[in-house]
């Protein structure tokens, strides 16, 4: 379209649409280079759509499952990672790590099926677990060890993996058609993205455990 064909008034952002109960807290906005509703998430957090937005976050050491029903495009993204201080074991071991990984995949799994979703349906793409932390260089490895042996465990469809690495990446995802974005931040402008994350690992340390969450 030629410059003298374009509308002349500015782009203005639209106004998301209702997030699902839970959601109301997760930073939503309007996306103008894919002129799409867009909800960003942080490190503990998750978000599941029913409306075709997108959902994106930045990774260093840890990991993001995106999970989908792929035949009605209902899913969602989460951000964990593993408290340091105790070894991942397998998922369902009665280790705090584990526990804390199970109920980070749990929760975002039956979110999906609760809003009408269907297990046999379900796909998963896996991002993350960079090398990225100084001092803590196994952190990644778990995180990536930890993912791949729930999903084997519980039996669900890999779709797409992009893991490891020294780079931290960016994820967008798009749940209605399942398509992913990633880009690999081989620069930084600054320290966010570690800061982050080290807060993030010490605040695990310091909390309770998380109840069990089963999958229905």
């Amino acid at each position: 379209m030629s410059q003298s064909a374009r509308s002349p008034f500015p782009t203005v952002d639209k106004p998301s649409p209702m997030a699902l109960p839970g959601y109301e807290h997760i930073n939503r906005y309007w996306d103008r280079m894919h002129e799409c509703h867009a909800a960003k998430i942080l490190p503990g957090e998750y978000y599941v759509t029913l409306c075709g937005e997108m959902i994106t976050t930045v990774l260093g050491s840890c990991v993001s499952a995106c999970v989908r029903d792929r035949k009605l495009g209902i899913g969602g993204m989460n951000h964990f990672m593993l408290p340091h201080s105790d070894r991942y074991g397998t998922w369902n071991s009665g280790s705090s790590a584990a526990r804390y990984g199970g109920y980070a995949m749990e929760t975002l799994i039956n979110d999906v099926l609760k809003n009408g979703g269907r297990r046999e349906n379900l796909e998963v793409k896996i991002f993350g677990g960079g090398q990225v932390l100084a001092n803590m260089t196994d952190i990644g490895a778990r995180n990536i060890s930890f993912v791949k042996d729930y999903i084997r465990v519980e039996n669900l469809q890999l779709m797409a993996e992009d893991l490891g690495g020294t780079y931290p990446r960016k994820v967008i995802y798009f749940p209605d058609s399942g398509r992913v974005r990633v880009k690999t931040l081989r620069t930084l402008h600054n320290d966010t993205i570690i800061r982050r994350e080290s807060s993030y690992l010490v605040s695990l340390t310091e909390q309770p455990v998380q109840g069990a969450v089963e999958l229905f």
